[in-house]
């Protein structure tokens, strides 16, 4: 009996705490000992002894009190609240509860009653309040409202500006932000080599409406004389060229800070100048930037123009006052509050920014045109023939702009029998007056096609492509800012339009134009390919200038005449393909592309530490110094101190360094050019030692822009180092034409040991494993070949069908490199890639 009643206790101590345990001693004690008569004792006494005689001497009963009178309130409190879902109801008994208690009060007891319905009235209080604070928590067809969508779309503006386009882009592309706007990157769908067919057989679509537009107003003659301090004539024509002036072509220039050519660069601008006015004293001019550039040209134009603020915006063209979001109900006729409004222009500009700058000694006026003006591009050799079935020149013009309006819808309907854009004068403007597009949007989506019939040779359109467009006919009423302010507010609702097409006695027919608003714009040309020798004026088109608020209405029927449509990924494509540099990828002189530039290396050297220690590419094995960024300064200073050490003439060299630039003097790229074709296409410019040296000493520490096709396979990628080629690469080439190129040995990666044995965490750039550390040693000779530059585009052209590249590469190194090679070889370097040992043969040209 013993023993079973032992095994019982052992069952029941199984599962007991540490701290509980079992004496045999206590067996056969009496009932009144407590716990220690039964065998069981609790706590830490060890053999059964009573608690530790280490207790307070005395109690201060006010403490005492305080501390049990805050323990019973805690047990009330929690007694008296029921926890979770709980209710009063379930303090009855199972006998006595109803499933209807929980509705209906009166059911319950009297003594819980009361409690029942505090509960009630506070479950009813936080339904109400919830409703209030969360608008979204409405339903979805209250949220989806039109007065709450817009309410919503301008509260997401505020930081970011949408282009009038944006919801139709955020629903078939990737959307990213960037230079304060929410542009497209590229489509969702994949549509890259759609986008290059569209480019070069049909036309493809792109919003540049987040360009910036700056409108200088005045005397000509004081806004040519500000104006030549920002530009040089070295570059090319400038703001003074006579076909620009005249309103007639569009140029283009490359703008530096005030009076410091060729220091101080700012970035590419775009101009067009308004066609004189007879009886007006002052011209107008429009320069078309990127929004980076926007503060720093603005600046400059402040200075030498001496403008001061005068005007800013007003209150009624800021964003819309939203209203409080409550619950639905129903407008009053006499109702004060206004409907939101949809955002038109610049949104997330404050009430006082300045838009206006005026000058009290020059009488210049500067206004910011920020998304005042829609800008739509067509890239492609059919882009004449979609504008031509998408626009359909006004039928009513007021008496005293009847001829001219004439006179460009005939230059207009001449368009259709042009077979290719690239036919045409590259930069020539087009002014005219058109009806609603949205009068005539076809019931289907189809593909605009040229006319064959109309490609009769006439003398008028002869002198079109000869001539371009005369300068009376490149006026339009989009440069008067009321007319377009007047455009904008008369334009047609979708609903109302919805409401004539329902009317209409035969569905799809073209509705009526009368008292329809006849919309002002303008058609600039772009030239595409106008530098060097292959492809010459590939990738051109046409530009469409709107007024704002008819962005969606232009943008829908253009679509449905079959073009495609790209995003910022193609811009930079057809740059690419064009052999052009783009803004800001490809300007490392300008402040726009230093911040570009550290911007792409954060991201790359992010994206590189994602990946596991094992799956990285040791970039220090490799001999590859800089994959994620290129130090264009340290390669300038040391190829300029190689040259003159090698040279022996120490007077040439500087005593204090200066600042890289890029070389745009048309002259001395005209001689680079010519020294690095080929004999059979080389001018009677020779190079010789001295030559070199005269050039190298007027371009300074300078890069400069060059194409690089690759003679093999191979595709190059970003950030690959173009070096000089050796005596014994080039003799390679001449014995085998198909041969791939030497491969550089593998280089020692001697920082492993301090990853890993580091004594001082102040290093965290030598953690990285494969990574130089900064500072950088020596950029020129870090490989076997010497540096002379490195790779800002690359990729497979599907316009050339190779391998090409755009990249940067040191005056000073092309001229000792090209010095050294035979006539025959000349222009020849070698290409690899940072995550590659093989070099690949490439030949240079530089396009002028």
């Amino acid at each position: 009996m013993t023993g079973a009643k032992d095994r019982m206790r052992e069952k029941k101590m199984k599962n007991q705490p540490r701290n509980v345990t079992y004496t045999s001693s206590g067996r056969g004690t009496g009932r009144g000992q407590g716990s220690q008569a039964c065998g069981w004792v609790r706590g830490h006494q060890p053999g059964g002894h009573s608690y530790s005689q280490d207790l307070p001497k005395y109690i201060t009963a006010s403490y005492f009190a305080k501390a049990r009178a805050a323990e019973v309130n805690a047990m009330l409190k929690a007694v008296s609240k029921p926890a979770g879902s709980c209710h009063v109801f379930n303090a009855l008994p199972n006998h006595m509860r109803r499933r209807a208690m929980s509705h209906n009060t009166k059911r319950l007891p009297s003594r819980l009653r009361e409690g029942a319905q505090r509960l009630a009235e506070r479950s009813q209080r936080a339904a109400e309040k919830e409703k209030k604070q969360l608008p979204r928590s409405r339903s979805r067809r209250a949220r989806r409202r039109h007065g709450n969508l817009l309410l919503e779309f301008n509260r997401r503006q505020r930081k970011n500006k949408w282009l009038e386009t944006h919801i139709w882009h955020a629903k078939r592309f990737h959307m990213q932000k960037m230079w304060s706007y929410c542009l497209p990157l590229k489509p969702t769908a994949k549509s890259f080599r759609a986008s290059y067919r569209a480019m070069n057989t049909h036309a493809l679509l792109q919003d540049l409406s987040y360009f910036c537009c700056l409108e200088l107003q005045g005397s000509e003659e004081q806004m040519l004389r500000a104006l030549a301090r920002l530009t040089s004539k070295q570059t090319g024509p400038t703001f003074a060229a006579a076909s620009c002036l005249s309103g007639a072509r569009q140029g283009s220039v490359h703008l530096y800070k005030a009076d410091q050519f060729p220091q101080g660069c700012l970035g590419p601008a775009d101009f067009l100048w308004r066609p004189r006015v007879p009886d007006a004293s002052d011209r107008q001019l429009w320069i078309w930037i990127h929004p980076d550039l926007k503060q720093e040209v603005l600046s400059e134009l402040q200075l030498v123009c001496q403008c001061s603020v005068s005007v800013s915006v007003s209150e009624e063209s800021g964003p819309a006052v939203e209203r409080s979001a409550g619950r639905k109900r129903k407008r009053d006729e006499d109702d004060a509050e206004e409907p939101s409004k949809r955002l038109l222009g610049d949104g997330t500009r404050p009430a006082g920014a300045p838009v206006r700058w005026q000058s009290p000694d020059t009488t210049i006026t500067i206004s910011d045109l920020t998304m005042e003006i829609v800008r739509y591009r067509l890239i492609g050799p059919l882009a004449h023939v979609v504008l031509t079935d998408t626009l359909q020149p006004a039928s009513e013009e007021p008496s005293d702009a009847v001829s001219l309006h004439q006179q460009q819808t005939e230059v207009f309907q001449l368009l259709r029998g042009v077979c290719s854009t690239a036919e045409l004068p590259a930069g020539c403007v087009l002014g005219l007056t058109v009806d609603d597009p949205r009068l005539t949007l076809p019931q289907k989506r189809g593909k605009s096609v040229p006319d064959l019939q109309q490609s009769a040779e006439d003398d008028r359109l002869r002198d079109l492509r000869l001539t371009g467009v005369a300068a009376h006919c490149s006026q339009s009423a989009l440069w008067d800012t009321s007319a377009r302010e007047r455009v904008t507010h008369s334009r047609l609702s979708e609903q109302e339009l919805n409401r004539m097409r329902s009317e209409l006695l035969v569905p799809g027919s073209r509705l009526s134009a009368d008292g329809q608003a006849a919309v002002p714009l303008l058609l600039v040309h772009q030239g595409g390919r106008v530098r060097g020798e292959e492809r010459l004026h590939w990738g051109s088109g046409w530009d469409l200038l709107l007024p704002k608020g008819w962005g969606m209405a232009f943008w829908v029927p253009l679509v449905y005449r079959g073009v495609r449509v790209g995003g910022l990924h193609m811009s930079v494509k057809h740059s690419q393909f064009m052999g052009q540099p783009h803004f800001p990828h490809d300007y490392p002189d300008c402040p726009a592309g230093v911040r570009f530039q550290s911007e792409q290396e954060a991201e790359l050297l992010e994206k590189f530490k994602r990946r596991p220690p094992s799956k990285r590419t040791n970039y220090i094995k490799h001999g590859c110094l800089a994959p994620f960024c290129c130090p264009w300064q340290q390669l300038t200073e040391e190829w300029e101190e190689l040259v003159n050490l090698s040279t022996e003439n120490v007077s040439c060299c500087r005593t204090g360094a200066s600042d890289f630039t890029v070389l745009r003097s048309l002259k001395a790229l005209r001689r680079l050019s010519a020294w690095t074709r080929p004999p059979s296409r080389r001018n009677s410019s020779t190079l010789t030692h001295a030559t070199a040296a005269a050039l190298q000493q007027e371009c300074g520490p300078s890069l400069v822009w060059v194409r690089l096709r690759l003679l093999g396979k191979g595709q190059p990628a970003l950030h690959a180092m173009v070096c000089a080629p050796t005596t014994s690469d080039l003799q390679l080439l001449l014995q085998d034409a198909h041969s791939s190129g030497p491969q550089e040995p593998r280089h020692k990666d001697h920082l492993k040991h301090l990853r890993q044995h580091k004594t001082s965490p102040e290093e965290p750039a030598r953690a990285v494993r494969g990574v130089f550390p900064a500072p950088l040693p020596s950029v020129l000779s870090h490989c076997s070949r010497l540096t002379l530059g490195w790779v800002t585009q690359g990729d497979f052209s599907l316009a050339a069908g190779c391998g090409e590249a755009l990249a940067f590469i040191s005056v000073s190194g092309l001229l000792h490199t090209i010095l050294q090679q035979p006539q025959e070889q000349r222009g020849l370097v070698l290409l690899r890639n940072p995550s590659s040992l093989q070099y690949r043969f490439a030949r240079i040209s530089i396009d002028v």
